[in-house]
Order: structure tokens, then sequence, then C-alpha cells
């Protein structure tokens, strides 16, 4: 493949397409009484998952493009866990079955920022409103450098059994652009005290494209995440939105990495981790072979959610929390993002939807596509069609840029097959986006491609 392809190709600013359509789609049509009317039809036979978001962090990663804020107060915790419990209760009341639950993540944020016995508290409530499986993976986002040893032990009492720490790098002079220093002491000193309370499953997650971040230090930073040999990593691009996160303009950008060097930081990453026997999963995951995700990924059971690449299939995702976005039959909804807003529509009514998205046949059948090609590097078209009651002839304007794509490489297109080139799966959204019928219709800036 031409060099220039990935210089030119990953500039696009394009969807990371955790959902389709994308939130930037979401519409406040879609209100509380509709996600109402979608809860109470659920049928009693669907399995579900559970996401809850607790939007609070101690300080600011200048990075950062999660929906959260600061505080060095526990009262504000307080009063959103009081708003949390109760819409984990209405949501339950309003669909009047308690739904099977697989996946239980809890994101944000640093939801380890309660105290130890307000989150066995909120399992706790959660088990006894929803009808989680014995063997339910129950997941946790950690800052390493605030984790305390209490909350360690009320992770493991209330049954976690992954955790997601957050590294993005170990290289000072990174983490000093970044507003964020912490000492690979901190993290192992965690990731060991996690293992010694029965929570096995360790991911971390690493970022490239950051301010100073350069190919070598990418590679220091993996050896050293090695050391601590954790099941699945995953490796996100930087996205640069000053004016949608204004804490952003404390980065230099100056000091930002171009398209070129953001490609040779992934690839050295992805290297190093293949070459230390990491299985690599998809866009920007790994995982050893025997982790869950990766014979998930082995087989094509590999699914794609808003927290990234995952194991779970349920049908439902509920959403909890300001700015939490859930996944029905009938389409998507989204919490008020602003937490003092949230927590008066919840004082109000017990629900806080702002917006969302119902699905028309026309997104079912590109939403699974869509998947398909983000989580597999393929798509058979046919199949699908067929399944969705559609024809090929769907795509017909997708065809052009297709073919594009397949002139210059990126892609092979054997009859109704869809196949990304080995040398291009850091294009694979670029792929996704030739069958995307909303792109480019909501103003919103994404991050690059690459």
């Amino acid at each position: 493949m031409k060099d220039d392809l990935h210089a030119r190709y990953g500039e696009e600013r394009l969807p990371r397409y955790t959902s389709y359509p994308t939130s930037p789609h979401f519409s406040p049509a879609i209100d509380t009484a509709s996600y109402e009317g979608w809860l109470a039809s659920l049928a009693g036979d669907l399995r579900a998952s559970l996401y809850i978001h607790v939007p609070f962090c101690r300080a600011m990663c200048w990075y950062c493009g999660c929906h959260t804020s600061i505080t060095k107060r526990d009262e504000p915790i307080a009063a959103y866990l009081a708003g949390l419990r109760s819409e984990i209760g209405t949501v339950a009341d309003r669909i009047g079955l308690p739904l099977a639950v697989g996946h239980v993540h809890f994101g944000g944020g640093t939801p380890t920022i309660m105290r130890p016995e307000e989150f066995v508290a909120l399992a706790a409530l959660l088990r006894a409103r929803y009808r989680l499986a014995a063997d339910a993976e129950v997941a946790v986002e950690i800052d390493p450098r605030t984790l305390a040893t209490g909350m360690i032990a009320a992770l493991g009492a209330a049954g976690v059994t992954r955790a997601s720490l957050g590294v993005q790098s170990f290289d000072p002079a990174v983490q000093a652009a970044i507003g964020r220093v912490q000492s690979f002491a901190q993290t192992a000193r965690a990731v060991d005290a996690l293992r010694t309370a029965g929570i096995r499953g360790i991911n971390l997650d690493l970022i490239y494209g950051l301010p100073r971040q350069t190919a070598r230090s990418c590679r220091d930073t993996v050896r050293r995440c090695l050391e601590l040999r954790p099941d699945r990593l995953s490796v996100f691009g930087y996205a640069h939105v000053p004016s949608f996160k204004k804490h952003q303009r404390r980065i230099d950008e100056a000091a930002l990495p171009d398209g070129e060097a953001r490609h040779e930081q992934a690839e050295a990453i992805a290297e190093a981790l293949v070459a230390a026997g990491y299985r690599r999963i998809g866009l920007d995951h790994y995982a050893l072979p025997e982790d869950e995700m990766a014979r998930a990924h082995a087989a094509g059971r590999l699914r794609r959610n808003f927290q990234g690449y995952t194991t779970d299939d349920a049908d439902v995702l509920i959403g909890f929390g300001a700015s939490a976005i859930g996944r029905l039959p009938q389409g998507y909804v989204q919490n008020e993002v602003v937490v003092s807003r949230y927590l008066e529509r919840i004082r109000e009514g017990g629900l806080a939807t702002a917006k969302g998205c119902p699905l028309t046949p026309d997104d079912r059948l590109r939403a699974k596509v869509i998947e398909r090609i983000m989580c597999d590097g393929e798509v058979d078209l046919a199949p699908l069609c067929a399944e969705h009651g559609a024809l090929p002839q769907t795509f017909l304007g997708s065809l052009p840029k297709l073919r594009a794509l397949e002139a210059d490489g990126l892609i092979r297109i054997r009859g109704p097959v869809v196949t990304v080139a080995e040398e291009a799966r850091l294009l694979v959204r670029t792929v996704a986006s030739a069958f995307d019928a909303h792109l480019g219709q909501s103003g919103r800036a994404h991050s690059p491609a690459v």
C-alpha cells in the first residue's frame, strides 16, 4: 500500500462507530414518554446489559473526551448517587419484570470515586432489581492514582470480575503534557491488589497521538505494561477537539504528532503487543489468546457497543446516569448530559431522557454491516441483506466510495463480500463510513481515522 494513503485517509474525521446511527444524529423527538413505552414493551426473554455512568473525577486530564466534572467534595457524589438509585428503581418498575443481565459496566469519570460502602450498596441494588446471571461480567473503570485499599476490597465484595485501568502513557514528558502524572509503581500496586482481591480480568488503556509522544515512547510504555501481563489492552487515538472539550485547550497543539507520526505510533504498539503473544482484535483492542475476547473474535462473535469491542451479545443495553446511552430493540436513548439537569429530571419524573433515535429497517441493516466491518474486517452483504428482507442494491449508493477504496488497495470486493486489507486495518473506520447513510449530516467534529 502506498505510504501516502495512510496520511491522506488518516486525516479524515470519522465516527468511532460504537453505534449506528451515531450519537450526533440523536433527536429530542425521542423523550421520556418514548423511553417509557419502549421499556414497557420489553419481552421477558430478552438478555440485557447495564451501564452505570459516574461523571466525577478528582482532577481533569487535559486529553479527556468523556462527560465528567471535577469535585474535591463528596457531597455532590452522594447527591448524584441518590438520583442514580432512583433511576435504577424507576426503570425496573417501568419494565415490570426482572431482565436477565449478563454484563454490568461502571464507567466514568471515575466510578471508584464513591465511598466503598456506596459502591457495595449500588451493586447490591442492581442485583436486587435485575436478574444478574451467576457468571455475569461486572466491570469497572479505574484511575490507579486514586484507588484506595478500602475500595479494592469493596470491588471484590461487590463481585467485580474485570477492571479497566487508565494508563495512556508512562513517558514522563507525555504525562506532563497531558496533565496526568502516574507512575508505573502506582499502576503495578493497583493491578497486584486487584488480583489479590479476586478480580482476575485486567484491562489497560493506552492512547497514541498525544503531545510529545513518539513511537519509541509508545514501545517503552508497552514494555512496562507487559510486566503486568494484562488480559486485554485498549489502544485509542487521541481526538483533539478543543472546540468541544474546552479543557483540551491546555494541550500545546504544536506538540501533537501529525498523521504520519500517529500511524507510526499505532503500528509500534501493535507490533510490540503481537510480538508478546497478544491477538490483535479489530481496530484498537488486544487480548491474550485464552481471553474470551480473543475467542469471540476468532469465532466471529465479537460485538461493538459504547464501551468499544465486547463479548456482550445482549439484546438490550440499559444506561443509567447523566449522559448514559441505552439501546433497545426500538432504538437509542440518551439521558441529560449535565448532572444538575439530570438530577432535576429524575426528581420530577423518575427518568431523564433527553434525546434518542428510532431505528428504521435501513438503519438496522447498515448497523449490522458496519459492526461486522469494524469487528471482523470483512462483511458478506448477501446473507445480511436477506436476513433484513433487503436487496444488495440497498448499497448501490456506497459503490462509488467502495470502488475508490478498492482502487487504492484499502479493500477487496469479491461479489457481495467486502474485505479490509490487512495493511489497512487502521483505516477500518474509513471503510465503515462508506456504508453510513447519515455521515456529514450532523456537523459534529469527529476524531481522525488513525
